[in-house]
Order: C-alpha cells, then structure tokens, then sequence
C-alpha cells in the first residue's frame, strides 16, 4: 500500500508554499500566455540595469573558475567594509564581512545558527517568517499601523521585552528600512531610541538595509551608527545595482559577532560551498562605487521618486489610505477605507482583494496577508517596477541632475505603471 508522500516531509516544512513574490509573478506569466493584459506589480524585482561598469567587470572576469574563499573573495570583503565606511560612516572591517548567493541565504542560515527568540514587525518581507519556521525557529511578530507610518515603535519593543521578564535571554531583531513592503524608513531621532532599547536587553539587530542605496534623498543612515556593538547589516546587489538575478549578499558584523560570522561560514562550507566567482569579482566594482555608479543610483532615485509621487496621488484621490514612500519601489494601500463598498462586491479579506483585481483588471499585486498582516486587512502591496527601466535611466540622464523631472516625466516612461495604478483605482468606484 502506497503512503502518501507528505508523511515523509519535515513537519516545519508541511504546507509551506512558494514565495508568493514568485509565485504571483509565474502566475502573471501563465495569464499572459493565454493573452491576457497583466500589470506585474507583484515581484519586486529593479526595472534598471546594472550599471555599465559592474556589467564590464563581469565580461572581464568571466574566466574566473575557481571556488573562492567561503566567506569571499578578499578584495570584495575589502571593498564591502569600503562601502560600509563610505556610506554609512562605519569602521566595518574586512574580516568582519561576509558574501552569500543573497542576501536571502545568509538571513536563512544566520536564523539557523542562531539559538533564541526572533521578532519581527509586520508588515514585513513575505520570506522572513517562512525561514524561521522553516527552520523551527520560535518567532514572535508585532504589528505596527497606518497611523504610524507602518514603523516599529521604541516603546513598542520596550513593553514587549518586559513582558517577558527575562532581561538577557537570546533575542534576535529583524529591521529592514526602506521598507519591503511600504518603502518607508526612520528618523534619526527613532533610530536612536530604538537602539537604545535593544541595547537595554542586549537584543542583536539584525537590520536589512537591501534598500538602503534607494532612499530617494540618498540620506539612508544605519541604526549601526547608533548602536554598532550588536547590528549586522545586510546588504547586497539586488535592488540598489539592479542584479536580482546575480544573486549575491553581503552580510557586516560588528567584532563581537564574529562567532556567528564563523558559524555560518561553516554551514555555507557544507552547503552552497562560495559564491559564483565572475560575479564576485563584478561585485568589487559595484562597491567601490566611483562617479558613474553615483550618478546611477541619483537618476533612479529621482525616477522613483517621482513615480510614488503620482501614484501615491492616484490613491488617495480614490479614497485609499497610503503613505508616499521614502525609498525603495513599493507601495502598501490600506483599501479599509472602502470597506463597506468591497463587502459588497463580495470582498473581505485581501486575498479577496488581490484575487478579484487580478481577474477583473489584470492588476497584479500581493495581499497584506502575505507580509503577516491580519487576513481580514485590506491591504495590499504593489512594487511599482512595471516598467522599462533603461530607457526610463535613459531619458533621466538628457536632464541635469540638479533639475526636477518634468510633470510628464513618469507618464511618458512609466505609463504602464501609472495605467495599472489608474486602472486599480477606477475598480475600486466600480
């Protein structure tokens, strides 16, 4: 007698789905293919190319074949700590650094290494969760609001440590500004109170700053400046150097951390062994940064800027709370406003939501539930990077940085972006 194959499974892996950021984005390739209009808001991927300089590098190096040094190729641990002290006003060392194949495989396997508790505000990235109980990790999330921008609150996390009457057990703090899925970030001032917070409890920070190099005034600050005794960093190519596809991480730690440096380093040994060597050697010039890199990552900040800029127009004209975005290339609408006219139509939750917008309109965007938010909340997340991102970078780059885009900037090189988000709120009067 044949027993169902799902005894055989990891029970902390039973149930366990695709990431939704891909699935929604194969989901909108198969509705393309029958011939369907879809609007990919859904998988938060960079529209810009890498920048012709990284690219040149790769070509260079192509030849490269040997496997590298498990914690990386030592010119690019330098070049990171670089970067680091560069950008962020940091003494990050290169001994103190690490590379993955993303950023994604170091946060996994630090959850892994790690023994304690990990909180995680919500809404948050739809893969921090699944990986801790992935792993079985015990994971306590916390729910932030509109009204306060969607941002972890200093008291907040002060209350819920002494709840637990236990100053000093193991604790693990997963931040990531500009945010995944709302593009907001701190102030100094929170950022400060904050670390003042975890270093009361001697909490380790784990802060993803992925999207750090697209907030669109290029003023991104570390929580690490305020407390560099117990933060890694994580960074990486992804979303800042359009190479999502590269797959390459980085991961900072401050010297008192090294023992997790060591101990993920042995469990890459025996797993993903080191990272691919060409694009590592690439990665050397992407952060060293120099001129062209810099007036890169200005043009697309100003390009992004002005998109979540009009779309975040678009929606709150149609009666949809959402806040405009410091950085990154997403938007988190809170539809509860139209609540009442949603249950109408049959829609009360945000899968709902998403599931009828993508059948009615062909706008594809991600529920609120899937960023740990509560089901029954309508809200959603949409990653406006439906677009193309090199003639958009193309155009930008005919006017001079210190001039504003023009009004008709985003609807010339966006307009498929700016139509989806049209196209979402004119269903939403329907």
């Amino acid at each position: 007698m044949a027993l169902n194959g799902r005894v055989s499974l990891n029970m902390s892996i039973r149930g366990l789905n695709k990431s939704p950021t891909l699935f929604i984005n194969e989901q909108s390739r198969t509705l393309q293919s029958q011939g369907r209009r879809v609007y990919r808001l859904g998988l938060g991927q960079s529209p810009f190319p890498v920048p012709p300089p990284v690219v040149d590098s790769l070509k260079e190096h192509a030849h490269e074949k040997d496997y590298l040094p498990v914690e990386g190729l030592r010119e690019l641990r330098g070049a990171v700590a670089h970067f680091h002290r560069q950008k962020d006003g940091l003494n990050v060392q290169p001994q103190h650094t690490l590379i993955g194949p993303g950023s994604k495989e170091l946060m996994f396997l630090l959850q892994l290494v790690f023994y304690g508790e990990i909180y995680i505000p919500t809404p948050c990235w739809v893969s921090y969760v699944p990986q801790a109980r992935i792993i079985g990790r015990s994971v306590q999330t916390f729910p932030t609001s509109f009204d306060t921008r969607w941002r972890t609150l200093p008291e907040q996390l002060d209350e819920t440590f002494e709840s637990e009457q236990d100053t000093y057990r193991p604790r693990l703090l997963v931040l990531n500004y500009p945010s995944n899925p709302d593009g907001g970030t701190f102030k100094p001032e929170e950022l400060q109170a904050i670390a003042e917070v975890a270093r009361k409890y001697e909490v380790i920070v784990l802060s993803d700053e992925i999207y750090g190099q697209l907030h669109y005034k290029g003023e991104h600050i570390s929580i690490a400046r305020y407390y560099p005794e117990r933060t890694i960093i994580s960074s990486g190519l992804s979303k800042w150097c359009g190479a999502g596809g590269w797959r390459l991480g980085t991961f900072s730690f401050p010297p008192n951390l090294s023992y997790l440096l060591e101990a993920i380093s042995a469990v890459a040994s025996e797993t993903y062994t080191s990272v691919s060597a060409p694009i590592q050697y690439a990665a050397v010039k992407a952060f060293q940064g120099g001129l062209r890199i810099e007036r890169y990552l200005w043009h697309i900040r100003r390009i992004l800027d002005a998109l979540a800029t009009c779309l975040t127009e678009i929606l709150t004209q149609a009666g949809i709370r959402c806040h405009k975005p410091d950085g990154a290339f997403y938007l988190f609408p809170d539809f509860t406003p139209l609540a009442e006219k949603l249950s109408k139509r049959g829609i009360t939750d945000s899968a709902d939501l998403c599931h009828h917008l993508l059948n009615d309109t062909g706008v594809a965007i991600l529920p609120g539930a899937d960023f740990q938010r509560p089901p029954s909340e309508l809200t959603a997340r949409l990653a406006f990077v439906n677009f193309n991102g090199a003639e958009a970078l193309a155009a930008s780059e005919t006017i001079p940085l210190d001039q504003p885009l023009p009004a008709s900037f985003v609807t010339k090189w966006c307009g498929n972006t700016v139509e989806a988000v049209e196209r979402l709120a004119d269903w939403t009067s329907g």
